[in-house]
């Protein structure tokens, strides 16, 4: 072949590689602890398969089933260096049991259960802390790096980096099983994992911080967990998270600009909203209110489907969308479901009342670094003609934001002020 033919082969399979990696890198991690029984392990087996194909595919071509082929390599060359180890040090009495069953045969195989939906039964087992449950599913279902689960958590990432390592640790110490729990477990144990998806899916909906206002990869990612485990358990609350996420997801496409600037829901052209995703989110609610056992992802879910069958921002039915964040905050009190009332409140009798709504909340201390309530009352301020009050929130919404193009946005109000 000649040498440029040859070049162009080989940046062909790094750009199939990399889109591999960015798609599917989680699902063979996921598979790779199944079968090696170990994250660190595994992670190491993940970046060698990774490797193995950037040195053979350009040679022996992209194999018709990639995905089973890094498997495949990737428990191979694990196995290698876990025999080599154990020249040296004693292995764990079970690795040998490991290394004798073959798991090829699973690889393509029909009906198996998610093995990244057994990492995450696994991750938020209830032998781990809330925090960790949630840091190490993060981290190691969805891929998010440290820095990113520090911020959300707003936490030092040293700090984070040690609750993970901790959090392996015990799993591995105490042999926490890589399974989904049998039915009768499943109950207690799927509030942390309704937790967890909810906030991978809040990353990828308003990513915490940088030039994305989204990650679709991650909200896209929430979704098919979420399906995945309304087959594992149709429970009210289940059902309620999945479709607040298609409703929220529905409004994708017109909640930024061309240029990146975010849009407000107010301004957003409806037309672009994803009428499959509402109609699916709006019969799941339905369903989910049916049962009587009213939970938070199901009143936020009945708030989104109030917004998202609206025909315009004018028809919404906000004394409706008040009366279930009454109800949210009697099940589910925190000062972000109050604020999100104040608001409600504020569009449904006029910016007077949200703004005494605010003002208390922060007059508490509560959200005082929380760069969406100070834009929320810059809004009602500027909206009452309080120019001074207003700019003065707005900077400080300005200066707690860390995603560019809310930055950009609250920037723009600041200019639009008079004076």
């Amino acid at each position: 072949m000649p040498e440029h033919e040859d070049t162009l082969a080989t940046q062909h399979v790094r750009e199939t590689v990399d889109a591999i990696y960015r798609s599917r890198s989680r699902h063979i991690f996921a598979t790779l602890i199944r079968l090696l029984g170990d994250f660190d392990v595994a992670e190491e087996a993940l970046h060698d398969a990774f490797r193995a194909a950037l040195e053979q595919w350009p040679r022996e071509g992209v194999p018709a089933n990639p995905q089973a082929w890094l498997v495949s390599t990737g428990r191979f060359k694990a196995i290698d260096g876990i025999r080599r180890r154990a020249r040296f040090e004693p292995l764990p009495d079970d690795v040998e049991e490991r290394l004798a069953a073959d798991g090829g045969d699973e690889l393509d195989g029909e009906g198996l259960e998610d093995d990244r939906l057994r990492l995450i039964f696994t991750c938020c087992h209830p032998a781990l802390s809330p925090d960790a449950q949630v840091a190490l599913t993060l981290r190691e279902v969805c891929g998010l790096t440290t820095e990113e689960i520090a911020r959300a958590f707003l936490t030092a990432a040293p700090t984070l980096a040690q609750r993970i390592v901790r959090a392996k640790a015990k799993i591995r110490d105490t042999r926490i099983p890589y399974q989904v729990p049998p039915p009768a477990e499943l109950p207690d144990r799927v509030d942390s994992v309704l937790r967890v998806i909810y906030l991978v899916f809040n990353e990828g909906y308003s990513a915490s911080s940088g030039e994305a206002l989204m990650r679709s990869d991650l909200s896209g990612e929430a979704i098919r967990v979420g399906r995945l485990l309304i087959e594992l358990l149709p429970e009210p609350e289940a059902l309620g998270l999945l479709a607040l996420m298609l409703l929220q997801e529905s409004r994708r496409a017109a909640r930024s600009a061309p240029t990146g600037d975010l849009i407000l829901l107010t301004d957003q052209d409806r037309s672009l909203w994803n009428g499959h995703y509402i109609a699916e989110g709006s019969a799941l609610v339905e369903r989910a209110l049916s049962s009587r056992r009213f939970g938070p992802y199901m009143l936020q879910a009945a708030i989104a489907a109030v917004h998202a069958n609206a025909p315009n921002a004018a028809a919404t039915d906000w004394a409706e969308i008040t009366r279930l964040y009454d109800l949210l905050l009697r099940i589910d009190p925190s000062p972000v479901i109050e604020l999100n009332r104040a608001v409600a409140v504020a569009m449904r009798d006029g910016p007077l009342p949200g703004l005494a709504l605010i003002d208390a909340i922060l007059m508490r201390g509560d959200l005082a670094d929380y760069h969406l309530a100070h834009s929320a009352r810059a809004d009602l301020c500027r909206r009452l003609g309080r120019a001074a009050e207003a700019r003065a929130s707005y900077e400080r919404a300005h200066e707690l934001a860390r995603q560019e193009p809310e930055r950009r946005f609250l920037k723009r109000r600041l200019r639009e002020l008079p004076g």
